[in-house]
């Protein structure tokens, strides 16, 4: 008998057992789906739970309880921040944050200044989860310690951060702009694409010589396709041209890259 024919109750007595990760998520994904009553009230006893096993079982049912619209959402939200008050284990805060993350539409000035107090904190998993706790947000505390972030020494950390101001932020100025072009000199290659993404979508076309220079060198990243679609300068066909034809002969390309190749091409053609 599936998971979807076994109570909320056992589903839950499962998750305080569980000892792999797959089987976990798969059972937090089934209660997620049970948008109710029950599910909800035993989630928010989990989460407020003096062990951390438990309160992050809580915790992680209730950041996707329901999912259009969320199920009893601000007694959610209220009860994040309430836990966020107390001195909590580093996986708590972690768990925590990224439950803040799929419910961060209507956060408070003050909800938002007790978020970006963790950007100092030490271990790296609180500052990445914070990252995406306070992305998508459009108020100039987030965007400023978004920025911050993007110079932080963990890659996944500048990576994150650098797409949440690039992409998801909107907002455009020289304190955004001046942190994307310094990201575009980061070795680590994900986090630079994202600040080539974030400078095309400000129509910064001085960027184009180096989205060239990445042509050359075999770049073929879905990333840097997206900004050259944003540009759509045709200065860019010979390149891709070059670089499709060198990725049918290479047998190391994926299919899956040489497809968004193909795409980039045709809608620069176009």
């Amino acid at each position: 008998m599936g998971r979807e024919n076994w109570t909320s109750e056992k589903i839950f007595d499962r998750l305080v057992n569980n000892k792999s990760e797959k089987t976990y998520w798969n059972n937090i994904s089934e209660l997620q789906q049970r948008a109710n009553e029950n599910v909800f009230n035993q989630a928010y006893e989990f989460a407020k739970s003096h062990i951390d096993k438990k309160k992050i079982i809580g915790i992680n049912v209730l950041a996707q309880l329901g999912f259009d619209p969320r199920f009893r959402q601000r007694e959610t939200i209220k009860l994040y921040f309430e836990l966020l008050r107390e001195k909590q284990s580093n996986d708590v805060l972690f768990s925590l944050l990224f439950g803040v993350s799929h419910n961060n539409e209507k956060l408070t000035n003050k909800q938002i200044l007790q978020l970006i107090k963790f950007k100092g904190s030490k271990n790296n998993n609180v500052r990445y989860s914070l990252v995406s706790a306070i992305s998508g947000v459009d108020n100039p505390k987030t965007i400023e310690t978004l920025i911050e972030l993007s110079e932080d020494n963990f890659s996944s950390i500048r990576n994150w951060a650098t797409f949440g101001i690039g992409t998801l932020s909107e907002q455009n100025n020289d304190r955004i702009v001046k942190a994307l072009w310094n990201r575009t000199k980061d070795k680590h290659q994900e986090t630079k694409l994202e600040a080539i993404v974030g400078l095309a979508n400000r129509n910064q076309v001085a960027i184009k010589e180096q989205i060239i220079e990445e042509l050359k060198n075999g770049e073929y990243g879905t990333l840097l396709f997206e900004a050259i679609e944003t540009l759509k300068d045709k200065d860019f066909i010979p390149y891709l041209k070059n670089n499709l034809k060198s990725a049918k002969n290479d047998n190391g390309i994926k299919k899956e890259w040489i497809a968004d190749l193909k795409q980039c091409l045709s809608k620069l053609s176009a």
